[in-house]
């Protein structure tokens, strides 16, 4: 099979394996490895990453559709906001031209925004959870549907620019909203609206030509076995170490993004002045 590359393949995997033993790490992990490890244009990570999660999450949503473990109410709350938040930030990123440095730098910023979020959420999520769960006993709903439209169009647009944000900081968000809600319904209701969230936001993309269909049929390759293993040894490995691995992992990649974007606006700003001054 000549588009099948072996060594994207066993990047999904090791990242279907986190995914299936954590269900979190896939946007957070697979667009970083495509950027550092593969020297992926940003934009064409994002893209790729986009699409490829919207096929692994259509597979989660439908087992969680036969468990009946999505809130399709909280589903379509969210989907108010972000579908919305997704086509304005598509349509502000057709404007810039996604191969330049100015596309890069502000993906790469937007991308390690969300790992450093994504990598407190895991570390300090569980305590704050708890902590709330045990002192709010009822949201006003009205309030409650307002704020969970605004944490869709938030989640719209950081997983627009970065593929990053509709995993655990979606997970945390809806259990400080529905603190009474079961927390299979959280996940079940977060992965149900991350398929059309990914979906529009990876055809988007790919309209723009941000989209590697190579890599992305790779990466499906390897991963849809490594969830199933991962599935598979998610009950016997403890989960709050994976958790603290996976947000280590999280903040050393986040931070090295950081760092590589600050280096290049550095030296865009000194060419820049440099040019301006005779």
């Amino acid at each position: 099979m000549p588009m099948i590359d072996p060594h994207y393949s066993l990047s999904g995997f090791a990242v279907g394996l986190l995914v299936g033993m954590t269900g979190v790490g896939g946007g957070s992990l697979m667009t970083p490895i495509l950027i550092l490890l593969f020297g992926i244009h940003p934009a064409t990570a994002v893209g790729t990453d986009l699409l490829y999660a919207a096929a692994t999450k259509t597979g989660g949503s439908l087992v969680h559709g036969l468990a009946r473990s999505i809130d399709w109410r909280v589903v379509r709350r969210l989907a108010s906001g972000s579908i919305p938040a997704t086509g304005v930030t598509l349509a502000v990123l057709s404007h810039f031209n996604l191969d330049g440095e100015a596309a890069s730098g502000l993906i790469t910023l937007v991308l390690s925004i969300a790992l450093f979020l994504t990598a407190f959420v895991l570390v300090f999520g569980g305590p704050i959870v708890k902590l709330y769960r045990a002192r709010v006993s009822e949201l006003d709903p009205k309030r409650t549907g307002i704020i969970t439209v605004l944490v869709g169009l938030l989640l719209g647009v950081l997983v627009s620019v970065s593929s990053v944000g509709a995993g655990a900081i979606g997970v945390v968000l809806l259990v400080l909203l529905y603190p009474h809600l079961p927390m299979a319904k959280i996940v079940g209701s977060d992965i149900a609206h991350a398929v059309p969230l990914t979906l529009i936001a990876g055809i988007g993309h790919w309209m723009m030509g941000s989209v590697d269909w190579h890599i992305m049929t790779s990466l499906l390759v390897g991963s849809l076995p490594g969830i199933f293993v991962g599935s598979y040894f998610a009950t016997r490995i403890p989960e709050r170490a994976l958790q603290l691995v996976l947000a280590t992992t999280l903040f050393v990649v986040a931070s090295r993004i950081a760092y590589q974007h600050a280096t290049e606006a550095s030296a865009i700003f000194t060419a820049f002045t440099r040019r301006a001054v005779p």
